[in-house]
């Protein structure tokens, strides 16, 4: 599906200046809310999808309006709330000329930002922790062991695909880290918890989104087919229904790396 808003039928009002803010279609919230299977908790998430959304501030597009930005941390909120079987309101903010409001509530002018107990809330550490403890079920955790695997992938991507030298050892730097998380992958996958997708998953889904779209537009460079595990993890990860509907376009990847690769 590649519309990541919907919206309800229902127009919902406006409690405060800042709901006001929130971007909407057709009359009515862009709320998005979750596919309820047939399970022993369907009742819970039933109560839990009519509650209160969360109200979640992040990136907008720079390509398409009213489409949701290339920020890998937003969506990895995104996808935890999804996960999670909430709903959720998002609220699309201009970073290049960041509203009164949104610095109001975040200072820095940084996304992600969610709403939680009435406190908004900033990093995206902190908010899926504080998401996994107010609604634990499912869970979503990774046992610390396996909390940092592939946890340095993103920044040895970051450093091939700001290299100019091909000789920098920058590019063996990622097919290192790479090499080591397909090993993993093989004896203890699918992922990285094992049979279930949890927290880390979540958080390095959207990072390795980002390495390939954005090295195979600058540096037309993929994840070699002797690395069968990774490329079998991503196209897994790619595919679940909530990397779906909180995905970047890959014109707002490209344009969100530009800057980075021509500096």
């Amino acid at each position: 599906m590649e519309v990541l808003l919907s919206t309800t039928a229902t127009t919902t009002g406006s409690s405060s200046a800042l709901l006001a803010t929130t971007f909407r279609r057709g009359g009515g919230r862009l709320l998005l809310r979750p596919r309820l299977g047939s399970t022993p908790r369907r009742a819970a998430l039933t109560a839990r999808a009519s509650a209160e959304p969360l109200e979640v501030c992040a990136k907008a597009s720079v390509t398409v309006s009213g489409r949701l930005g290339d920020c890998p941390f937003t969506q990895r909120v995104l996808l935890t709330i999804e996960e999670k079987h909430l709903p959720y309101d998002i609220k699309l903010v201009d970073l290049t000329n960041k509203p009164d409001w949104f610095l109001k509530i975040s200072p820095e002018g940084k996304v992600p930002i969610v709403k939680l107990e009435e406190q908004w809330v900033a990093d995206s550490d902190v908010i899926t922790q504080a998401i996994e403890e107010k609604y634990p079920e499912p869970s979503l955790a990774t046992p610390p062991e396996k909390a940092s695997i592939g946890s340095k992938i993103f920044s040895t991507f970051i450093g091939f695909l700001k290299s100019k030298d091909p000789s920098d050892g920058t590019e063996q730097a990622l097919l290192s880290e790479l090499t080591s998380f397909n090993s993993y992958l093989k004896d203890n996958g699918p992922f990285i918890n094992g049979e279930t997708v949890s927290s880390a998953d979540l958080s390095l889904g959207p990072k390795l989104y980002h390495m390939e779209i954005a090295l195979g537009h600058f540096k037309n460079w993929s994840v070699p087919d002797s690395l069968p595990h990774v490329q079998n993890y991503m196209k897994t990860i790619f595919a679940m229904d909530s990397f779906v509907n909180t995905r970047a376009l890959q014109e707002d990847v490209i344009a969100g790396w530009r800057p980075k690769v021509m500096g």
